[in-house]
């Protein structure tokens, strides 16, 4: 996952068009946002940022955003490469937080949703979804950093199929902070997002932080981390 440019980013023109000043062409260009997060502790005007040229032709943008400076590190902002990440997460049993799988399939429907990944352990089914994490504050991981409909309407489809089939479910948050320490939900900007995952938990739904870390050119795992104690599912 090398970059093909590094660059100082300038100014976020919508949730999906920034200008950059990559170093490459030394110019401003247009680049395309994977991530419709708010990002502001990453996307600010001067700091320096990873991008990669696109490989489709034709398109508005010539550019993708790969990742920017938190401090001395890379911190990747591109969801395109989630799903790939977690098929090699799930393929490698001994990090796996599912173990050792018989199956996966990618994109599969689920209600009124698309659902990432369907898994099939022992013959049970394993529905997950997947959610990529910037933001830390004071060693915490926290998702969202914007208000996500999506995101919510997931964590209530994964709750309702654990309910009512012999199914299971779980959220998988990949966690690109080096400095965060636990997860928990981020109920100050999303309380409606918090609650479905509160009332999830309470219905045996799963969930899996992983944290992650980039050095610019390769993604390595590091571990699972644990749910901060500053966040109680039973509460209200």
């Amino acid at each position: 996952m090398e970059p093909d440019s590094k660059g100082i980013f300038r100014e976020r023109k919508n949730r999906f068009l920034a200008e950059v000043e990559i170093s490459k062409t030394d110019s401003v260009k247009k680049v395309h946002v994977r991530d419709p997060g708010r990002l502001r502790e990453i996307l600010y005007d001067g700091n320096e940022v990873l991008v990669k040229k696109a490989e489709k032709e034709g398109r508005k943008t010539d550019w993708d955003l790969l990742a920017g400076k938190v401090k001395e590190n890379w911190i990747l902002v591109n969801s395109g490469y989630h799903r790939k990440l977690m098929e090699k997460i799930l393929e490698n049993h001994e990090v796996s937080p599912f173990g050792d799988i018989k199956s996966y399939q990618g994109e599969k429907q689920l209600r009124e949703s698309r659902i990432d990944f369907l898994l099939i352990k022992d013959e049970k089914k394993i529905w997950v979804e997947v959610k990529g994490c910037t933001l830390a504050e004071s060693k915490r991981a926290l998702f969202p950093d914007a208000p996500t409909e999506r995101g919510t309407r997931h964590v209530e489809e994964l709750t309702q199929v654990i309910k009512k089939e012999e199914v299971s479910g779980a959220v998988i948050f990949l966690v690109f902070r080096p400095d965060a320490e636990c997860f928990e939900p981020y109920e100050k900007r999303d309380p409606e997002f918090t609650s479905s995952l509160k009332r999830g938990i309470k219905q045996g739904l799963e969930v899996h932080p992983i944290k992650l870390s980039y050095d610019g050119e390769k993604i390595y795992h590091r571990e699972k981390i644990p749910l901060c104690e500053s966040f109680d599912p039973d509460g209200c």
